[in-house]
């Protein structure tokens, strides 16, 4: 169900993560949320870090907010995102010393490489019993949501990794499951995440978004695994299950570790049909700044009849160069030429939160975005949407010569 971009055009937005302010140097390093906000300095921080992003994104004239990921921990490239659930769930015993079999093959990279240290640096728990929900140590997706959206104006997309992506790395140590097969492990985990999902849902949030179901991954590399695609499919809706009222983003990129790019040969041509067709959900999010709109035309086949939107990424999550307005615009407009303005929603192509970005950068390319949009929206005969960080009247910093009344002329007044 469209519940925020239903009537909006072009609507604007990022990925989720954001970087913290430098003064947000707390985290909750498995600890039950409510058990960290009794902490009075923590909660301040916290809820201040939360106000903060919000008004960053509103500044940036963003329509679609996030809550910038700041209930997770700030560690070695990204692993929070992994490990938020993964240190809350029953079943896991917790961060053993890394060994060979806890590795996904696809990441194997050499000694004196960023990806090797990321690799070797991780730290994954052991499956030692059934994986699930803990009533005593929940997510408590509801009340991050809640603390966001209340300092916001504007719709907050909340999002979580997938239990799917989760299971990459995990390995069993218990009867439960079987040691190859990982199946029934990411069946529980959906089942666990379901729960959570739901209370979300019950507590009034209307965007939702599902961040890495491997699919893609899959279909890319291990075409032939139907049997596991259409495992995977079922898994994923079921992990939704129950969210008929929200608006179901489904985000998929090709991994952010630290700004980092993980494979080559990636490709969504085998998995498109998959995400457009047979997932439940609203909106499909695909990275496309990334190789330079390489895979846009995939979408003309469908271009006339989309059931989803989607999110394309019109700036770059790895790159440090702040984008300009008009940049962005030709992105929209190459976008636009295989999917209909009214199914394409702005976005970048995957997070700025992952320990390498600097928060000025990721704003400006936030505004970007905004801008590009109003651009298009003005070639499109619409209404522009207001960007408080465009407005020439509320510059931070401004020459004297247009505050006479307060500054010393300048020599050639």
């Amino acid at each position: 169900m469209l519940t925020a971009t239903k009537d909006l055009m072009l609507p604007a937005t990022v990925t989720g993560s954001w970087p913290r302010p430098r003064w947000y140097d707390g985290g909750l390093w498995g600890r039950p949320l409510d058990t960290a906000l009794l902490d009075v300095h923590f909660r301040e921080q916290f809820l201040d870090a939360h106000s903060t992003v919000i008004a960053d994104q509103e500044r940036a004239g963003l329509d679609i907010l996030t809550n910038g990921d700041y209930h997770l921990d700030e560690d070695f490239a990204g692993r929070s995102w992994h490990h938020y659930p993964l240190q809350r769930w029953m079943g896991l015993e917790h961060e053993e010393l890394q060994y060979e079999r806890s590795r996904d093959r696809l990441l194997e990279f050499p000694p004196g490489t960023l990806m090797n240290e990321i690799e070797t640096t991780w730290r994954w728990p052991r499956v030692v019993g059934k994986v699930e929900h803990d009533r005593r140590n929940p997510l408590e997706y509801a009340k991050l949501w809640r603390i966001a959206q209340a300092r916001a104006g504007k719709p907050v997309k909340f999002g979580t990794c997938s239990s799917q992506v989760l299971s990459i790395f995990l390995d069993s140590h218990t009867a439960e499951y079987d040691l190859e097969d990982k199946k029934q492990l990411i069946w529980d985990m959906a089942t666990a995440m379901n729960i959570e999902l739901r209370q979300l849902a019950a507590a009034g949030a209307r965007v939702i978004q599902i961040e890495e179901p491997t699919i893609h991954f899959v279909a890319a590399f291990y075409p032939d695994q139907t049997e596991m695609l259409d495992f995977l499919v079922e898994a994923f809706n079921h992990e939704v299950d129950g969210l008929d009222d929200v608006e179901l983003w489904i985000h998929t990129c090709w991994g952010n570790p630290n700004m980092q790019k993980v494979y080559t040969g990636e490709s969504y041509a085998n998995s498109i049909e998959t995400y457009l067709e047979r997932l439940k959900g609203d909106v499909w999010t695909v990275e496309m700044t990334e190789n330079e709109f390489a895979e846009i035309d995939l979408f003309k086949p469908y271009a006339g009849s989309l059931k989803k939107k989607v999110a394309v990424g019109v700036v770059n999550h790895r790159t440090l160069q702040a984008d300009m307005p008009p940049v962005v615009a030709a992105r929209v407009r190459r976008a636009m030429e295989v999917i209909p303005a009214e199914k394409l929603i702005l976005s970048s192509d995957c997070g700025f939160g992952r320990q390498g970005f600097s928060r000025t950068i990721a704003f400006y390319k936030a505004t970007a975005i905004a801008q590009a949009r109003n651009i298009v929206l003005k070639e499109l005969g619409l209404e522009e949407r207001y960007v408080p960080a465009a407005d020439p009247a509320l510059q931070v910093d401004v020459l004297p010569d247009r505050e006479p009344l307060t500054h010393l002329p300048t020599p050639w007044t």
